[in-house]
């Protein structure tokens, strides 16, 4: 539990808090409680919704993929962080992030620095 902050684990004992860290996807995706029949509450994170593609386009840059570049490697090059490898796969239509560096000569959007509605700049998922 070394790596969690004091306010986010006491965050659990509070019906309808967020879970999860400031650079997560679903940092600002809302919480969800759904109530068993026996009375015990179950908290879920609800669906989190990507703003259409073609509005993304004045908020991202095209990159060419090279050889050997994976999503991690091309978040800690644009974002100086490797687990925000998300907002590049949100930015493209891929249903496997893997998919956005498995041919070399692709482009792919990058979300410019600040990010994109639903990016780490603007949390509006």
């Amino acid at each position: 539990m070394a790596d969690i902050e004091p306010y986010e684990s006491a965050l659990d004992a509070i019906p309808g808090a967020h879970p999860y860290p400031r650079t997560s996807r679903y940092h600002d995706a809302e919480i969800g409680i759904h109530r068993q029949p026996d009375g015990t509450e179950v908290r879920y994170t609800k669906r989190r919704l990507l703003p259409p593609l073609d509005q993304l386009d004045d908020e991202t840059q095209p990159h060419t993929v090279g050889a050997g570049e994976r999503p991690d490697l091309l978040a800690q090059r644009y974002f100086g962080d490797p687990g925000q490898w998300w907002q590049i796969a949100d930015a493209n239509p891929v249903l496997d992030p893997r998919e956005l560096t498995d041919e070399a000569g692709r482009v792919i959007d990058i979300p410019l620095a600040g990010g994109f509605p639903g990016g780490r700049g603007d949390r509006r998922v």
